[in-house]
């Protein structure tokens, strides 16, 4: 049976608006359904899914209770760091900075508005590295 990797991933938020304007307009994700003003469904293309879920005042979502991060997969190393010029232009939170990881991959992580942990990541593949290329090599 073949895996085809997350797809679908919900998030209870404190304010929905909030959160859906960081999506759209930091990471460019488009509303794929709105079923009522306490939930929106966001994709990227078609290929993700992003459920938001507005959380009654009363019970404020801790998000140290729920997720530890979630990544946007980007092509290029080049995407990471224009993200991470972004975040920075927005004054959005940086958790860690850029990094280039021991299996080539480089990331770097910050938070949504509700404290979620956020990685922006291109992943190298440990089976297509460029010639000559040493930072694309899978750590031995």
């Amino acid at each position: 049976m073949s895996k085809l990797g997350i797809r679908h991933l919900a998030l209870r938020v404190k304010d929905l608006q909030r959160s859906r304007e960081f999506y759209e307009n930091f990471l460019g994700m488009q509303v794929d359904w709105e079923p009522n003003p306490e939930n929106v469904y966001l994709t990227t293309a078609g290929q993700d899914n992003l459920a938001l879920h507005q959380v009654a005042q009363t019970k404020v979502p801790d998000p140290l209770e729920s997720l530890d991060h979630f990544g946007f997969v980007v092509s290029t190393k080049q995407e990471v760091d224009e993200f991470y010029q972004k975040a920075l232009s927005l004054s959005l939170p940086i958790v860690k900075t850029p990094k280039d990881h021991r299996d080539g991959a480089r990331s770097f992580y910050l938070k949504d508005p509700d404290g979620v942990v956020v990685q922006i990541i291109c992943q190298a593949s440990r089976f297509q590295t460029k010639l000559g290329d040493k930072s694309l090599e899978p750590a031995g």
